[in-house]
C-alpha cells in the first residue's frame, strides 16, 4: 500500500471543513492530516455567531466538529497555533511556536479579518470587531456591564450585532453611511423596511453618517463623533464595515496575490502543490464573503486533492439577514440598467414586499421581505437563468401559483431539478438530502440535519426539508404520527384533547365511553392524562379526580426512597422572612426533621417527615402563613428572582417585586408538566432565566420574556418570546403563553418540547404577534385560575374550608398590582 501524503491545512473555518468532510467521505484513507489554527478551539459554525451573542444559543450548539471528530478521524488539530511561515523549498510549515509540520499538499484557508476604519481613537480600549467567537464573547462580557453600545456599519453584520446587543440589554445607535440600510443587497423600499423594523426593536439608526472620531478618556471609549458634530456616548463601539482576505501570508512567500490569494477554477495557487479554499480567495477577479460560494469551493477542492475531475466557476450569492422576528432574503443583481424590468408586490399590512429584476425574462434579482418562503425557488431560477415568458403573470405570488392556479407543496418540491438548492446555509441541494434520505433510512428533519446539515444552521429551510421527506417517503412519512397515549387507546393525546372539546366530554367515564377505551376504568398512564386535560378545559365544571393523580400530588409532598416524604412551602420570589425561618425551624425541631436543605429554586426543603406527620407539619406551617409549594406537581413551581433594583447596582428592574407578583398571580395553575420561571434584574441573569421554562430578563426599556429553556435530563438555553415594555404587558404575555401551554401541550410534555413540535414561530405569531389572541388566553387563564388557588395543605387540616376561591374581578385586580 503506498503511503499516505501529507496534507497540512492552515485554517480551520467552516470552508476547511466541509473540504475535509468532502474529502473523507470520498477518499478516507488518501491523507495523513494536519490542521493549524490560529483560534484555541474546534471547527464551529460562524453563521450562527449572531445567535450566541443575542443569548438564543449557545457555542456548544454551535460546534460543527468536536474533538472527538478529529480523533476519529485520525486529524492532528494544533489549536492555538498561528501559522508565521511557509517554507515552500523544503515545504514545510511553521507556527508562532516552533511547531513545524511538513506537507505534499497544503491548503491556505485563513479566511479574512475585519476591516477597521483608522479613525481617530480606533485603538481604544472597548472598540471592537465582529468576526469570530472571541468577539462575540469580548461584546457580551461588554454588554454585562451595561451601558450603550455603537455599531458602524448597517450591513448584515452589523445589525446582526446590533440586535444582539440590544437583547444583552444594552441600548444600540447604528452608525451607518449609505442613506439605505443593507445597499448591497437590499433596494430603497426594502431598506425602509428593514430601517423600521430594526427600529421597532429599540435601536437607533442613523443613515448618511460619517464617523469623524472614537471618544475615549484614560485609553477607554466613551463615546463616537460624527462628521456633522452629533457625539452618540458609548461604552463600546464595534466595527461591523466588511472584511479583507487574509492573503498576507501568502504574499509573504511569493504567491500570486491580487485582493486575495489568487486561485485557478480548480483552487490550485500559483504554486501547484499550494491551494486555497474559503474567504481568503480571488477567484476570476471575485472574493465572496458568504458561505454557500465557500462550500461550492470546498467540493472542488476535495475532488481536486484526490485527482477528480473538478472546476469551480464562480457562485451567485444569496443572503439572510439572521435577527429574531425579521425575515428577510436577497439573491442577485437587483440594480437598475438599460433593458432591466422589475415585477413588485407590496402588502403594507402584512409588511411583505416583493421584488424581481428581469432582464430579457430572465429573473437576475430577488428582494424578498416578511415572507421569504419562496427564496429558494427564485435563487434557483436566477442561478439557471430560467426563462419566465410563460409565467410573467404570476412568477412573483411564488412557486405554488406560478402557472396561475395554486400547486399542491408536493408538486412544487417535485418540480424543483436534484441539484437545486435547499439549504444555503450549508450549501445542500435536492439530490444530497433525498439520497440521504434513501441510503440512511431517514424518517425525520432531525436525521436529515444530522447527515446533511441542511436547516442546521438559521433554519429558514425547514419546511423544504419537510416537504421533500414528505415527497420522497410518501405515506410512510408522518412528522406527527400518532403514538397512542397508552394501551387502551388508539388515539394520541392530540385526537383526545381535540375531542374532549368537539364531544363536550365532562368526566372521565364520558370520554371513555365516546371515544371507546378498551378499559373500561383504563390505567395509571392515561387516567392521569385525562384528570388534567378535562381539569384544564372545563375549569369550575370538572371535579378534579384525586384518584387519577399520581401519589405526590395525592398526600401534597414528594415521596423519598426511604417511603418518608418532604415538605417544601413556597417562598414568594425567593423571598422570606424571620417568622417564616422560625417556623421551619421549630418543624424541623419537633418532627425531627433529618435534613433541611436549601433548594435550586430559592426554597428550603424539609426532607425525611413520616406520612402520619404530614398533616400536623402543614399545620404548624401554614399558622405561620406558609402555604404548599406544589413541588410535587405538574404546576407552577418556583418564581426565582435576583433582588434587582432594591440592592443591585447593576439591576435595571425590580426583578424580586416582579417576581413575586408573577407567583402570587400564576401559583396553583395546573400545567402538563412542571413550570419554572425565573427573574433577573439586568443582563447579567443571575437568576438564570435563559434555561427556564418561561424568563424575563430585565433591561432599561422593559422586560425580555424568554420560553422554552431546559435544566435537567436535557440542557437547552431559551428562546426569545418578545419584549414587555411594561411590568403589567409582561405578566400578560407570560400569562398568555402558559395558557396556549395549557391548552396545547400533551401531558408530561414540558414547554420546550411543546414548543419545538408546535414552532417557536407560531408561539410568537399567537402571543407577540396577535394582541387579540393574547388578551384572550390572558383572560381564559384568569378564569381558570378563579377555581385552581387553593392551598391543599390548608384543605387537608381545616376540612375543605381553605379554597380561595377568587373571583374574576379580584384576579384581574391581582395582575394589575
Amino acid at each position: 500500500m503506498p503511503a499516505r501524503q501529507k496534507l497540512v491545512i492552515i485554517g480551520n473555518g467552516m470552508a476547511p471543513g466541509r473540504m475535509l468532510e468532502e474529502l473523507l467521505k470520498r477518499a478516507p484513507r488518501a491523507f495523513e492530516i494536519t490542521i493549524f489554527n490560529a483560534e484555541p478551539r474546534v471547527n464551529y459554525d460562524r453563521i450562527m455567531l449572531s445567535p450566541v451573542l443575542s443569548g438564543e444559543t449557545t457555542f456548544d450548539d454551535i460546534v460543527i466538529h468536536d474533538d472527538a471528530w478529529y480523533a476519529d478521524n485520525g486529524i492532528t488539530l494544533h489549536k492555538g497555533k498561528r501559522v508565521t511561515r511557509i517554507d515552500r523549498d523544503a515545504k514545510q510549515v511553521i507556527a508562532a511556536d516552533g511547531t513545524v509540520a511538513a506537507y505534499d499538499r497544503l491548503v491556505i484557508a485563513t479566511g479574512s479579518s475585519p476591516f477597521i476604519i483608522p479613525v481617530p481613537g480606533h485603538e481604544l480600549e472597548g472598540v471592537l470587531a465582529y468576526r469570530d467567537l472571541d468577539d462575540v464573547e469580548a461584546m457580551v462580557k461588554a454588554a454585562k456591564a451595561g451601558g450603550r453600545a455603537v455599531v458602524i456599519g448597517g450591513g448584515l453584520l452589523g445589525l446582526e450585532a446590533a440586535a444582539g446587543l440590544r437583547v444583552q440589554g444594552m441600548e444600540v445607535d447604528v452608525v451607518h453611511l449609505m442613506p439605505t440600510l443593507m445597499e448591497r443587497q437590499l433596494d430603497t423600499a426594502a431598506g425602509h423596511l428593514l430601517r423600521k423594523a430594526v427600529e421597532e426593536r429599540g435601536i437607533t439608526v442613523h443613515t448618511e453618517a460619517n464617523t469623524k472620531a472614537i471618544l475615549g478618556r484614560n485609553g477607554r471609549v466613551t463615546g463616537l463623533e460624527l462628521e456633522d458634530g452629533t457625539v452618540l456616548p458609548a461604552s463600546i463601539v464595534v466595527m461591523a464595515v466588511g472584511i479583507r482576505p487574509s492573503a498576507a501570508l501568502a504574499a509573504e512567500v511569493g504567491l500570486e496575490v491580487g485582493r486575495g490569494i489568487v486561485v485557478t477554477d480548480q483552487l490550485m495557487t500559483s504554486d501547484p502543490d499550494i491551494f486555497a479554499v474559503g474567504e481568503c480567495v480571488e477567484h476570476r477577479g471575485q472574493c465572496y464573503g458568504l458561505v454557500a460560494p465557500l462550500y461550492d469551493m470546498a467540493k472542488t477542492l476535495a475532488a481536486t486533492l484526490i485527482g477528480e475531475s473538478a472546476a469551480y466557476e464562480g457562485s451567485v450569492t444569496a443572503t439572510k439577514l439572521k435577527v429574531t422576528g425579521i425575515s428577510l432574503y436577497s439573491a442577485g443583481d437587483f440594480a437598475e440598467g438599460e433593458g432591466r424590468e422589475e415585477i413588485v408586490l407590496r402588502d403594507a399590512s402584512n409588511g411583505v414586499y416583493r421584488r424581481l429584476v428581469l432582464e430579457n425574462n430572465v429573473i437576475v434579482g430577488a428582494v424578498l421581505y416578511g415572507d421569504v418562503s419562496d427564496g429558494a425557488w427564485f435563487f434557483d431560477m436566477i442561478k439557471r437563468g430560467t426563462d419566465v415568458s410563460d409565467m410573467r403573470d404570476t412568477v412573483i405570488f411564488g412557486q405554488n401559483y406560478a402557472g396561475g392556479t395554486p400547486l399542491d407543496p408536493m408538486a412544487a418540491v417535485a418540480a424543483l431539478p436534484d441539484d437545486g438548492e435547499i439549504c444555503g446555509c450549508n450549501g445542500v441541494c435536492k439530490g444530497e438530502i433525498i439520497e440521504a434520505i434513501n441510503t440512511q433510512g431517514l424518517s425525520d428533519v432531525e436525521g436529515v440535519r444530522a447527515h446533511t446539515k441542511a436547516s442546521a444552521s438559521c433554519g429558514s429551510c425547514t419546511g423544504l426539508v419537510e416537504q421533500l421527506l414528505s415527497f420522497t417517503l410518501g405515506d410512510a412519512y408522518n412528522p406527527a404520527a400518532v403514538q397512542p397515549m397508552c394501551g387502551c387507546t388508539e388515539l394520541g393525546h392530540g385526537d383526545v384533547r381535540r375531542l374532549i372539546v368537539a364531544k363536550s366530554l365532562k368526566t372521565i367515564p364520558e370520554v371513555m365511553q365516546e371515544l371507546e377505551w378498551s378499559s373500561s376504568g383504563g390505567c395509571a398512564k392515561c387516567r392521569p392524562a385525562l384528570n388534567y386535560y378535562l381539569l384544564s378545559t372545563w375549569p369550575g365544571e370538572y371535579q378534579d379526580d384525586a384518584q387519577s393523580r399520581f401519589i405526590n400530588e395525592r398526600v401534597h409532598a414528594n415521596i423519598q426512597k426511604d417511603g418518608t416524604y418532604s415538605v417544601v412551602p413556597r417562598m414568594w420570589g425567593g423571598i422570606t422572612s424571620a417568622k417564616e425561618l422560625r417556623a421551619i425551624a421549630d418543624v424541623a425541631d419537633k418532627f425531627d426533621v433529618p435534613t433541611v436543605k436549601v433548594t435550586g429554586g430559592q426554597r428550603i426543603d424539609l426532607l425525611g417527615i413520616k406520612k402520619e406527620d404530614l398533616p400536623a407539619v402543614w399545620s404548624d406551617l401554614n399558622d405561620a402563613g406558609l402555604v404548599s409549594g406544589h413541588a410535587y406537581g405538574k404546576s407552577l413551581r418556583t418564581v426565582k428572582t435576583c433582588v434587582g433594583t432594591d440592592w443591585c447596582r447593576f439591576g435595571t428592574q425590580d426583578s424580586t417585586g416582579f417576581g413575586i407578583r408573577l407567583e402570587r398571580f400564576l401559583w396553583g395553575s395546573w400545567t402538563p408538566a412542571k413550570v419554572k420561571l425565573a427573574v433577573s434584574g439586568c443582563p447579567r441573569n443571575c437568576a438564570e432565566a435563559t434555561c427556564k421554562d418561561v424568563g424575563v430578563i430585565c433591561v432599561e426599556s422593559g422586560y425580555e420574556i424568554h420560553f422554552a429553556g431546559a435544566a435537567g435530563l436535557e440542557i437547552k438555553g431559551t428562546e426569545i418570546l418578545g419584549h414587555g415594555k411594561t411590568e403589567d404587558e409582561a405578566l400578560e404575555i407570560i400569562a398568555a403563553v402558559i395558557q396556549l401551554y395549557r391548552e396545547q401541550a400533551y401531558y408530561l410534555e414540558r414547554i420546550y418540547k411543546w414548543a419545538a413540535r408546535v414552532g417557536y414561530d407560531t408561539v410568537r405569531e399567537q402571543i407577540i404577534d396577535d394582541v387579540a389572541r393574547r388578551r384572550d388566553l390572558f383572560e381564559r387563564f384568569v378564569y381558570s385560575q378563579c377555581f385552581s388557588q387553593s392551598d391543599p395543605w390548608a384543605e387537608r387540616v381545616k376540612g375543605g374550608e381553605a379554597h380561595e376561591f377568587r373571583p374574576l374581578a379580584d384576579l384581574t385586580q391581582m395582575a394589575a398590582e
